[in-house]
């Protein structure tokens, strides 16, 4: 069975979507078959991989909200082996919407479970913040990985985070776990240096030993619709997101 595995970071601006989509397309590039599930309003995963949102039928709204089939939503990219669950704005609403619909925190769960079979990877794209969307993704999830900018204030954000998975866990999904915590936006600078010796000392090896760093082309492949592999592959943006690809294998 595929295993899935949900990108969470309640904090905007970590580097979140960047990492689903780039992950999602170097396993892909590995020979697994992968599928980008984008459970953001924002609907920024789903631009990042080159769909057009406008020319979409179905979305993951629509199994949510109206228990559509996943398979019936998803769509083909241009990278090989990956596949997508689209979001557009409609799912704005559904977090309100969901609110009396039966099993509401397991609809996403529910919906991905006939594709497991079909994919290897099943790379969920959470909103950021921690609301009933990112609960679905943290319950349907086998293990989360959080993005964490080399920044001052991260630390704070991600004992709420863990905080929020171990809830998850306890009440929702006992088969959740942390596959990691990715360090990201990392800069050759003194208080970016002592983030990752802070958080490598409070977390050891739950931390990935890739570190991605800030790059333009990382920046600007979104733009283009591709992956930073297709965009630039020789950048070290690319050579950060295919190791990052390997550790995933090794730990997933």
């Amino acid at each position: 069975m595929g295993r899935i595995i949900a990108i969470a970071n309640q904090k905007g601006g970590v580097g979140k979507t960047t990492t689903a989509v780039n992950l999602a397309a170097c396993l892909a590039l590995t020979g697994r078959s992968v599928l980008l599930a984008d459970l953001d309003p924002q609907g920024n995963a789903t631009q990042g991989v080159g769909v057009d949102r406008n020319a979409l039928q179905r979305t993951v709204y629509d199994v949510l909200v109206e228990g559509a089939p996943a398979a019936s939503a998803v769509v083909e990219t241009d990278t090989p082996r990956l596949s997508l669950l689209p979001s557009t704005r409609h799912l704005a609403g559904a977090e309100v919407e969901l609110v009396e619909v039966d099993r509401r925190e397991f609809r996403l769960r529910d919906a991905l479970q006939p594709l497991r079979d079909t994919f290897d990877y099943l790379i969920v794209d959470c909103p950021p913040s921690l609301g009933l969307l990112t609960v679905n993704g943290l319950t349907s999830a086998d293990r989360v990985l959080i993005p964490m900018q080399c920044e001052y204030y991260a630390m704070e954000g991600l004992s709420e985070l863990i905080q929020t998975v171990m809830r998850v866990r306890d009440g929702l999904n006992p088969g959740l776990s942390l596959l990691g915590v990715l360090l990201t936006m990392f800069q050759h600078t003194n208080l970016a240096r002592q983030v990752v010796q802070d958080v490598r000392t409070h977390l050891g090896s739950h931390v990935f030993n890739t570190v991605i760093p800030r790059n333009v082309s990382l920046s600007e492949a979104p733009s283009y619709g591709k992956n930073i592999v297709a965009y630039d592959p020789r950048s070290t943006g690319a050579q950060a997101y295919q190791a990052l690809a390997q550790e995933v294998i090794a730990r997933a």
